[in-house]
């Protein structure tokens, strides 16, 4: 029976090994995704508060026109154009109206009485768009989002193959459900490890699995599927990386240039009025107040000739979210798509972004996502510990490998499908056993320093 097992199975140290490397190369991604996330889950608390001064300003007399507002804020930034009109929350607070010039985006603040500009700021520089930034790609673009996927594809190899060190062995919960406080030493930290991993792994996994749509390589990958399975390009409700947003901001400036007659201008051509004008917008807000759609709510002008103008609830909790298309001419709703009518694939993004981002289910999904990135803080710091008490001198501290054992199908079934489900993830591993088989067990210095046997023991 124990052979049985064993060909159906790797043994516990060739799991312990593989995860003993991707801690390794995970924990200060796992630190630095920890922290930013959980600032970030607390964008709206945080965004509140930066605009409380803009909240509850002095009007005295009527509204200027939502045109005038966006006239106001395309003046205070030579060369822009309209680009989102946010929808004011409450009758007292200053309108919010983002503006553009190629791919840069500013956000002017406008009194909606005096149209006074109260406050510019660059869209990217805005505090929670830069921890938005940081916690996915590193503040490194392109790069950064490759990093931060690679390291999220392998802490989930990493909590898999923990569970499997964690499973129970032996009678008895202390260790497995709860950490035996008082037996101290390495047991002591063996246990908070081990416990902490057992209680925050299921969530911890959601949430990385729910957070690849935005990663750079997964996010295409997926956008390629889905291509071939549909038959026809795919449009997602979501960018995969920063040059995909950059480049969805220059394409809508440049469809609104050219509608504003840009084009002519720089030509010399007499103009009597810009194709478009921003007196719709009054019509357009009459027609969505009454539809109470969860604000920030934002209007946008037409990207293209015969283009309707848009408008679209923004809200953070994305089941909430409403697409719709407006006449500029007549105020009229032509269109409207909620998120029940949006595919199967973009409605289970769409939850799995917003309960990883805390917005789903109030303040109990930002306190389960602080706990959970508390658990892996805590998953972290332990292993280190572990590690540093436990390292010989001269040595790495990696876990030996086992004696060779039958091939282990089980096994390498679910490593081929976590390398198709995780392209970056399986590239890197191919490249890690090439370099270890071919390069690493014929240096005699470094095969000692990383504990290898003459045959790696991951092969």
């Amino acid at each position: 029976m124990a052979h049985s097992l064993n060909r159906r199975w790797p043994n516990t140290a060739t799991v312990w090994r593989w995860h003993f490397y991707a801690g390794l190369f995970c924990i200060p991604f796992v630190l630095w995704l920890a922290v930013t996330g959980s600032i970030y889950l607390f964008r709206p608390q945080v965004e509140a508060l930066i605009d409380a001064p803009y909240a509850n300003l002095a009007i005295t007399g009527p509204r200027a026109s939502a045109a005038a507002q966006a006239a106001a804020a395309v003046r205070a930034v030579p060369g822009s154009v309209l680009h989102r009109y946010q929808l004011p929350e409450t009758d007292r607070q200053a309108v919010q109206i983002i503006v553009g010039k190629g791919q840069d985006e500013t956000r002017v603040y406008v009194h909606p009485q005096t149209l006074a500009v109260l406050k510019t700021v660059d869209e990217d520089q805005r505090l929670m768009r830069v921890v938005f930034r940081l916690h996915g790609e590193l503040l490194a673009g392109t790069l950064g989002s490759y990093l931060v996927e690679l390291a999220a594809s392998w802490t989930i190899v990493m909590l898999l193959s923990g569970l499997f060190l964690w499973w129970p062995r032996r009678a008895g919960l202390g260790g497995i459900v709860y950490p035996r406080l008082s037996a101290g030493g390495r047991r002591f930290w063996r246990d908070l490890h081990a416990v902490t991993g057992f209680w925050v792994s299921a969530f911890a996994l959601f949430l990385l699995v729910a957070g690849l749509p935005w990663a750079k390589s997964w996010g295409g990958y997926l956008k390629a599927v889905r291509g071939v399975v549909e038959g026809h390009p795919v449009k997602q409700d979501w960018t995969t990386g920063r040059a995909d947003e950059l480049r969805q901001r220059a394409a809508a400036d440049a469809g609104t240039r050219a509608m504003m007659g840009e084009h002519a201008e720089r030509h010399g051509m007499a103009m009597a009025h810009p194709s478009v004008s921003y007196v719709p917008l009054d019509r357009l807000i009459a027609t969505l107040g009454p539809l109470r759609l969860a604000t920030p709510v934002l209007v946008s002008p037409p990207t293209g000739p015969g283009q309707p103008w848009t408008a679209k609830s923004d809200a953070a909790n994305r089941p909430l979210r409403t697409d719709l298309t407006l006449d500029g001419e007549t105020g009229k709703l032509l269109t409207r798509k909620d998120f029940a009518q949006r595919r199967l694939v973009d409605r289970l993004v769409g939850y799995g972004v917003a309960i990883h981002e805390g917005q789903a289910f109030g303040w109990l999904n930002q306190l389960l996502n602080l706990l959970t990135a508390l658990g892996l803080i805590l998953l972290a710091v332990s292993s280190v510990v572990l590690w540093w008490r436990r390292r010989p001198e001269g040595a790495l501290g990696a876990p030996r490998g086992g004696e060779p054992r039958p091939a282990a199908l089980a096994f390498f079934a679910l490593v081929i499908a976590l390398g198709l489900f995780l392209p970056l993830m399986g590239i890197s591993l191919l490249a890690v056993l090439a370099v270890e088989r071919f390069v690493l067990v014929h240096l005699p210095g470094a095969r000692r320093w990383l504990g290898l046997r003459g045959v790696p023991a991951a092969a």
